[in-house]
């Protein structure tokens, strides 16, 4: 089975062309066997390029590295908007792709026939408690106190599709990521757990994020997260609708647009290298 690996911003997955072979029949295990850093590929989980069943260009399934199927991510639909432009499956600048999240719009920057970035409509944000969802009171909730090991940190919460927590912080340190990330994932708080953003804020259009990824462990980027950020500042009054964010594997460009209240995120997409999977 031919894969391709790529990256947004250093958030790496397999992909593979489902336009060109069947869908696996276990999904979930060929996610742990490829993503597997040492004995797999390796990347932060498999996202599957497959034929729309609603007439959009494409259709990305996504499977995080523990197996588990991810409602979206923003740097894996960015990839697959590349691919499916530079690999012929539909040479248009303005793509159409099915989510887990609905059908979002792409829209693609091509340099020398190439797709070298693309900005995603990430829609609108999902801000009803119980949508999120979250156990958290508010709608959505704002700087609420969250009791985890021993500690009580102010968090937001936001869904863009897929569950956020975001946290302001003096500096994002491993203690904190690594540390206190996995155990807000797994919080009561959360019941379909929960992706994790601590924030540095660097001025009113600059923050700096790392991201503890539900199903994944720490990521070098977060689209999804990225938007939910971009939407916690306004909400919170830390930062303006459009900033830049700065994410261990590069930057991304966010806008909350007042006009339709949808997330636009702007960022890289690069492909890195193909291969043959022996299964």
């Amino acid at each position: 089975m031919r894969f391709t690996k790529m990256h947004g911003a250093g958030n790496d997955y397999v992909y593979v062309n489902c336009f060109d072979v069947p869908f696996p029949k276990d999904p979930a295990t060929l996610a742990r066997k490829m993503a597997d850093r040492h004995f797999g590929i390796g990347g932060d989980g498999l996202i599957l390029i497959c034929p729309s069943d609603n007439g959009a260009d494409a259709r990305m399934r996504m499977y995080n590295v523990d197996g588990s199927e991810a409602e979206m991510c923003g740097n894996g639909l960015r990839c697959v908007a590349k691919y499916v432009y530079d690999h012929g499956i539909k040479r248009a600048e303005t793509l159409q792709v099915q989510t887990g999240r609905g059908t979002l719009t792409v829209d693609l920057e091509v340099k020398a026939g190439k797709v070298d970035r693309v900005r995603v409509n990430m829609g609108q944000p999902i801000l009803e408690g119980a949508r999120i969802p979250t156990r958290l009171g508010g709608n959505p909730p704002l700087d609420v106190p969250l009791g985890v090991d021993g500690r009580t940190l102010q968090v937001t919460c936001v869904s863009m599709g897929n569950p956020h927590c975001v946290t302001y912080v003096e500096r994002a340190t491993d203690e904190l990521v690594l540390g206190l990330g996995p155990k807000i994932e797994h919080s009561p708080m959360f019941p379909a757990r929960v992706n994790v953003e601590f924030i540095e804020i660097l001025s009113p259009r600059e923050i700096r994020q790392r991201t503890w990824e539900r199903g994944s462990g720490e990521t070098l980027a977060c689209g999804t997260g990225a938007s939910a950020v971009c939407v916690a500042g306004v909400l919170t009054g830390r930062t303006e609708r459009r900033i830049i964010n700065h994410l261990r594997g590069g930057d991304l460009e966010l806008e909350w647009r007042e006009s339709d209240g949808c997330v636009y995120m702007t960022g890289p997409a690069t492909e890195v290298f193909t291969g043959q999977w022996p299964e």
